[in-house]
């Protein structure tokens, strides 16, 4: 773990840019109902929801550049992910060429 947390110390070189990649499945939902406040006041609040699906969740970030992108999309297989990575080493090239 430690080698992991060295990496994050090392100065930013453009030539070896350290990104992170992080993915996540999100349940998406909508409400079906609307809440009502009672005659006291008091919000009430009804959580039924209704499914409305998945969708996978892709959070790039180039921490010492201060930069972090997310990318949704409706599923999670490899070619989702592949294009992902594809982005990122295409964004990486074209600002090694830049520099």
């Amino acid at each position: 773990m430690e080698e992991v947390l060295d990496v994050y110390q090392r100065p930013e070189n453009p030539l070896r840019p350290v990104v992170c990649l992080d993915e996540a499945r999100r349940q998406l939902v909508s409400e079906t109902r609307q809440g009502f406040t009672d005659k006291n006041g008091v919000q009430h609040i009804d959580y039924e929801y209704k499914r409305e699906g998945v969708a996978e969740v892709f959070m790039v970030a180039q921490p010492l550049a201060g930069r972090r992108e997310v990318v949704v999309t409706e599923s999670h297989n490899s070619q989702e992910w592949a294009k992902v990575v594809g982005r990122i080493v295409e964004e990486c090239g074209a600002a090694r060429a830049v520099r």
